[in-house]
């Protein structure tokens, strides 16, 4: 048992690694054909953040374990919203955007009731996925729009070393991927390394959880819901918590409601549409309705004076300890 969880530890260090590597290439490259910086965090780190939720299902799916796979996903965005917001708001309070409430957060519920409405007949189909697909499509058109329209973009100056008194010598990585001679083979191995160390690590953590899974006789989806989800949160978590201490209190609620889109959207309709997914009874009657709760909470929760407070955290936080209890009460 303890080689597994080794091993799952290690898939999921390997995984956001290779996230990591993989974003700084490709962001590198990006900024190389000057494509504006908005335009890279809505697209490749947006998508670099949601690489390790798409690969950990693909490979679930391959190995017959829908479960896990549907598990994880629900279980992330529970974790999202219920642990990450709760957590952050109780070490400081955070400031939410009336904008991400008047917009995204519409389209988060709406595509968080669709991905239950589609999975209904027990099956998230091929057409469900080309569904979702097409959803994902709609929803980078719209916030790309959106975005260019309220922020113009700015005039960008490049200022040599000598030109910038504020200037830091780059080392190591930073330099290589900065040197014109270095610099694009750097940004390749970069995103082939990334790519080899996202899979690598999918499928470990896919590996180990359902070994444990049936060492421990725990259903998949449990596994899926709790241990997986909250693994491949904890980045995020990392994240907002840094931000929280840091009194950026700007970014969570927004980075929460796109990440939650993007798990349904771009990871549950790119698989679905490569393999359909089978959706058991109480994943569809009670694991989702969870979900979709949790979503609907954050509402009240956060539209008071546009803000999530500490009592708002610990509702949340609570919530959260109280459904992980729930799922792991039958294997104590």
């Amino acid at each position: 048992m303890l080689s597994q969880i080794v091993v799952f530890v290690l898939g999921l260090g390997i995984l956001y690694l290779g996230a990591d590597w993989l974003i700084d290439g490709a962001s590198e490259v990006a900024r190389r054909f000057g494509i504006r910086p908005l335009i890279i965090g809505l697209t490749i780190v947006a998508l670099g953040t949601s690489l390790p939720e798409f690969l950990l299902n693909l490979f679930a799916v391959a190995a017959e374990e829908d479960g896990l796979a549907i598990g994880n996903i629900i279980g992330s965005n529970i974790a999202n919203i219920a642990l990450i917001l709760g957590i952050s708001a109780i070490v400081m309070p955070l400031a939410v955007d009336g904008a991400a409430l008047k917009k995204e957060y519409p389209m988060m519920l709406a595509v968080t009731g669709l991905f239950y409405l589609l999975a209904l007949d027990g099956t998230i189909s091929r057409i469900d996925g080309v569904i979702l697909v097409s959803g994902l499509m709609a929803f980078l058109v719209f916030v790309i729009k959106d975005s260019s329209s309220d922020n113009p973009a700015p005039k960008v100056t490049v200022e040599t070393p000598d030109e910038d008194p504020l200037f830091v010598p780059q080392t190591g990585l930073k330099k290589w991927l900065h040197d014109e001679k270095t610099a694009p083979v750097m940004r390749i191995l970069l995103i082939v390394a990334g790519m080899a160390a996202l899979a690598i690590g999918a499928r470990l953590m896919v590996q180990s959880a359902i070994t444990m899974a049936e060492m421990l006789q725990i259903n998949p989806v449990v596994v899926g819901l709790s241990i997986v989800a909250i693994g491949t949160s904890l980045p995020e978590l990392a994240a907002s918590l840094m931000a929280s201490a840091k009194q950026e209190s700007d970014l969570s609620v927004g980075n929460i409601l796109g990440s939650n889109l993007l798990n349904i959207l771009f990871v549950i309709g790119v698989v679905a549409t490569i393999q359909p997914m089978q959706v058991d009874g109480e994943t569809l009657n009670f694991h989702m309705p969870v979900m979709i709760g949790f979503s609907l909470l954050l509402w009240p929760l956060a539209r008071s004076h546009h803000r999530l407070s500490r009592p708002g955290g610990i509702i949340l936080l609570t919530g959260f300890l109280a459904y992980m209890g729930w799922l792991i009460a039958p294997y104590l």
